[in-house]
């Protein structure tokens, strides 16, 4: 167990009156639990935090008028990883799929994981079900993608990515998610805080539902992943970005910390399956 203190800073300038969501508040799920916390608005607005279901994080909601407008906000998580007894090695059937992990096995706006599918069985439909595969997966992106910063928008998808051979945290996470969908193995996005993460930001991952449980998955291996923090999941980034408005307001500044707490200190998890580690399996694919 081991606790980490996350924090954000956001600096708009408001040009016409407008509406805003902010997902920028740490998950409270059975893996996390926020144990301090404070949100600060400048001006002072009419603020509500309204539950989204069924990913269970928060969003902040205000409406803003022309001028400055900033949003802070300091949390202590407390990080509490469930450890399985061995790797997983069961996908579940279509059949057998919960009612609300299906519509992790659609594409969707960034994974069109219908495209794929014969790359995504010819490359991976040999590796062992499970863990193991998911595992394959990440490993095959990060070896074929460069982090190249700017080197996407707000409009790239995984084929965009897939073509190009680079990107950033969400384009390893959608090229990821587009092949496991692919292979039948449902995955959701999760935007998150990073420990360690260079330069710091929002961090994008994905979880992959193995068995009844969600594991935890980040094919940039650039953060330890028993550090990340979850704030939101969803089909893809489109449904978890940091902010989303109505109206017109420019991003000045962003600022994203994050730190260690508590007596346990955070470093790559020696535990091989977990639902916050990647554990050590790497093997050369295609």
């Amino acid at each position: 167990m081991s606790r980490i203190s996350v924090h954000c800073d956001l600096q708009y300038n408001v040009q016409v009156p407008t509406s805003f969501t902010f997902a920028v508040l740490p998950a409270n799920n059975p893996y996390q639990e926020v144990i301090a916390e404070q949100l600060v608005i400048a001006p002072e607005l009419p603020t509500s935090r309204t539950p989204l279901e069924p990913s269970g994080h928060e969003l902040v909601r205000l409406v803003a008028e022309p001028g400055p407008l900033s949003l802070s906000y300091d949390a202590t998580v407390e990080l509490s990883a469930f450890v399985a007894g061995a790797a997983p090695t069961v996908e579940t059937p279509f059949a057998d799929l919960p009612t609300d992990v299906l519509p992790y096995l659609n594409p969707s706006r960034y994974c069109q994981s219908d495209l794929l599918d014969r790359l995504a069985m010819t490359t991976f439909g040999p590796i062992p079900a499970g863990f193991e595969r998911v595992s394959g997966v990440c490993d095959w992106v990060y070896d074929r993608l460069e982090y190249v910063p700017g080197s996407t928008n707000a409009s790239t998808t995984a084929i965009d990515v897939l073509v190009a051979g680079a990107g950033v945290c969400r384009d390893y996470a959608h090229l990821s998610m587009s092949l496991c969908r692919a292979l039948g193995i449902p995955v959701r996005y999760v935007s998150g805080y990073a420990l360690e993460l260079d330069p710091p930001d929002f961090h994008g991952f994905f979880e992959a539902f193995l068995g009844d449980t969600w594991y935890l998955f980040d094919p940039t291996r650039m953060a330890p992943v028993n550090g990340l923090v979850r704030i939101a999941s969803g089909r893809d980034a489109a449904d978890v970005a940091f902010a989303t408005l109505v109206g017109r307001a420019q991003l000045e500044s962003l600022v994203v910390r994050r730190d260690v707490r508590g007596v346990v200190a955070i470093r790559p998890c020696q535990v091989a399956y977990c639902n916050a580690c990647l554990g050590p399996l790497r093997r050369p694919i295609g």
